[in-house]
């Protein structure tokens, strides 16, 4: 080879090395890009380098551990309130730049029932449970467009606020998710009926899997109260009065839940289904039971559905025992709940649970007091229909009181922050593949599933003659009774709402489509009579009236 072949060899040799050098360059320069975003997680504080809190690879508690010695005041005390969804305390469908000025711009625990259609029904003594609220409210439905909405809010807290802490978007769900068109299923009390494990266990993987379709990641569900008195007016939400039963049912529930990716958050801890005379409203004090019967009946579920499930949500109720309000008993919230059944996820308030530490039971003289009691007894977010910074501002002064040990708040905040990083919060999009959510909410599968629990949760009491089922050669029927035509009552404020109902008469005129179907209302329900009466007493003698 001539002497000038081997130099310009040797030149492009060199030029591919050189090439080869700045290719690879080039390439990790992009992986370096790349990867905070997936293997390495998101640069959540934005600081250039990866935290131990934003590395999924790790431990949960390491990752705790590590986002909370970096919190301020401000930030932690953001993580112990809820933030109510839009048309309630949140007046914006999706982030603007006055959330920049609002106190959730340091974080905020959870969102509560963002744009689930409830408030598009109307008042709440005039809801409209068949309301088209996808006309008022394009958000709500499709399933694609509220998944797209809940993103773009996570989105906002992640990379607006300092240390992009997520939120945990919450929704009840005894009956199917709390949303607008989701599938509907029979109320607690008839799905208690079924006395079956497998059925209920369906019922939560199809509340888990809609849920996900639509960005929510924890649902209050299920209901763990024991329903032992008739006269209280919400046993229809309870499975029964029997504790195994409920156990047993509640269990199948929550690790549904939880197997399915969804946080499970059991109500109302405890004894809160027995209420002096069975009255709730404003009652809901004093339950007349006896210690060993609140250890064997009203306490045994709670453990053995939270051993069995790994659930990471309590709500705490409006109740007291013994005299003390549950929100406000470390012997509950702190020794039964978590020393004794080994509860490791976080306890939210029933809506004014706090505030009725003050202003009901009076065992705090204020507000501000009732707020340290919640916090001291072991609770970790209040919710309200109120601002959360009614309960935020006055725990700070707590804090810069001395009356309040910021330990006790980093104890709380460390509760919710395991919550959402066992959640995946931090990690992914509440809908990664929102396209697909639209096929998922009330898909004819999960209808088919409502449609079972709907036959096994009938019970049967009387056939005289065999009447039942109806024959097709009847040429007349008459159907009598209030509930006749009722609708509302297949619907509920805890579950789905929205879509098609049947009434009584509507399914018997399908099923004998060749009978005359006549109908008489026959009588009043019982609570109707009640509320005519005092209105014409009211009527008569206005000054008689009650305040």
């Amino acid at each position: 080879m001539h002497n000038s072949d081997r130099s310009h060899d040797k030149k492009n040799r060199q030029g591919l090395k050189k090439g080869h050098h700045s290719i690879m360059f080039r390439l990790g320069i992009i992986c370096l890009l790349i990867l905070p975003l997936g293997l390495w997680g998101r640069d959540l504080n934005r600081n250039g380098i990866q935290d131990p809190y934003e590395d999924p690879s790790l431990p949960v508690e390491q990752r705790v551990e590590n986002l909370l010695s970096q919190m301020t005041l401000e930030e932690k005390t953001c993580q112990l309130a809820t933030l109510y969804g839009y048309g309630r305390v949140l007046k914006d469908k999706l982030p603007t730049s006055g959330w920049k000025k609002e106190i959730w711009k340091d974080g905020i625990a959870n969102i509560d029932e963002e744009l689930n259609g409830i408030p598009e029904l109307g008042p709440q003594s005039k809801r409209n449970f068949r309301a088209q609220v996808e006309k008022i409210n394009d958000l709500v439905w499709p399933p694609s467009s509220h998944a797209k909405a809940l993103n773009q809010i996570q989105e906002w807290f992640w990379t607006e606020t300092r240390l992009g802490i997520p939120v945990d978007f919450t929704n009840e769900g005894i009956r199917g998710v709390a949303h607008y068109r989701a599938t509907c299923f029979p109320s607690q009390l008839g799905v208690g009926a079924t006395w079956n494990r497998n059925l209920v266990a369906r019922i939560g993987e199809v509340t888990a899997t809609e849920a996900k379709a639509l960005g929510y990641s924890n649902i209050y569900s299920p209901v763990l109260d024991l329903a032992r008195d008739p006269r209280w007016g919400r046993v229809v939400e309870c499975y029964g009065e029997d504790p195994y039963l409920v156990a047993q049912l509640g269990a199948a529930q929550a690790q549904a839940l939880e197997e399915n990716g969804i946080v499970s958050t059991g109500k109302h801890f405890a004894i809160y289904s027995i209420p002096k005379g069975g009255r709730d409203g404003q009652a809901r004090t004093d339950p007349h039971v006896a210690p060993r019967e609140m250890e064997m009946l009203y306490l045994w579920p709670w453990e053995q559905v939270i051993h069995a499930s790994g659930m990471r949500g309590i709500m705490s109720s409006y109740n007291d025992f013994d005299g003390v309000p549950i929100s406000g008993s470390r012997e509950f919230l702190t020794t039964i709940l978590r020393e004794r059944f080994g509860f490791r996820g976080y306890v939210v308030s029933d809506s004014d649970a706090v505030d009725y530490l003050a202003s009901k039971h009076r065992v705090a003289k204020d507000y501000r007091e009732a707020c340290l009691q919640f916090l001291e007894a072991g609770g970790n977010v209040r919710t309200e229909f109120n601002p959360p910074e009614k309960f935020i501002q006055p725990v700070r002064d707590l804090v810069k009181q001395g009356r309040l040990f910021e330990k006790t708040i980093d104890d709380r905040v460390r509760d919710v922050l395991r919550v959402k990083f066992t959640a995946g919060l931090f990690d992914r999009l509440p809908v990664p593949d929102p396209a697909a959510s639209d096929a998922l909410v009330g898909a004819p599968a999960h209808r088919e599933v409502a449609k079972q629990a709907a036959r096994e949760s009938l019970v049967l009491l009387k056939n005289e003659k065999g009447i039942l089922p109806l024959a097709k050669s009847l040429k007349k029927v008459l159907v009598c009774g209030p509930g006749a035509r009722e609708k509302t009552s297949s619907l509920s404020r805890y579950g789905s709402f929205g879509g098609e109902v049947i009434s009584v008469e509507e399914g018997i005129r399908m099923v004998v489509p060749g009978a005359e179907v006549l109908y008489a209302k026959g009588c009043e329900y019982a609570d109707s009579l009640r509320k005519r009466r005092r209105s014409m007493r009211r009527s008569k003698w206005p000054g008689r009236q009650r305040q």
